[in-house]
């Protein structure tokens, strides 16, 4: 096969409204999408509390950095790829839950990484059973890109209620 038959997929499929429209249309249940407002922020924070765990050897401002701290960076450049508006509420969202992580890390009654993987186990089965209610298939198994676009979706709700545009 030569090179120039290969296809590539390009990391941003359109335009944010695009995706956006796209992940709704398997979202319209109202048991769902209540599931998605709980599940998808939860399996958020459980994937930045994984990574948090994962040092790097350097600092900044005394500040240890870990893996979920990078990854946070390339999310929020996407998200700013997408939208000029929408990259600051997920900054913002990813903050916090990298503030969580230190917070429970330091305090938690159980050690982060059990703690989040009892919330990405129970999160990922409650999604399941809302798309199972809605009688469609999560998008992410058309387009693994959707797995980005699930909390995007959400704080395009937040920015709309509140008269943000995209």
């Amino acid at each position: 096969m030569k090179f120039s038959n290969l296809v590539f997929k390009p990391i941003i499929m359109t335009k944010i409204q695009q995706l956006l429209s796209a992940y709704g249309e398997s979202h319209t249940n109202r048991t769902n999408k209540a599931i998605h407002w709980i599940c998808v922020p939860t399996i958020f924070f459980s994937i930045v509390g994984f990574l948090y765990g994962i040092e790097i050897p350097y600092q900044i401002a005394g500040i240890q950095l870990n893996l979920a701290m990078v990854i946070m960076l390339v999310l929020v450049v996407y998200y700013f790829v997408l939208s000029k508006t929408l990259w600051i509420g997920m900054l913002f969202f990813g903050i916090l839950c990298l503030w969580f992580c230190y917070y429970f890390q330091n305090n938690g009654w159980i050690p982060l990484l059990k703690f989040c993987l009892i919330l990405f186990a129970i999160s990922w089965i409650a999604q399941f059973y809302g798309h199972k209610i809605e009688g469609k298939k999560p998008s992410f198994l058309k387009d693994i890109q959707f797995l980005l676009i699930g909390p995007a979706w959400l704080m395009s709700f937040i920015y709309k209620k509140i008269g943000i545009p995209l």
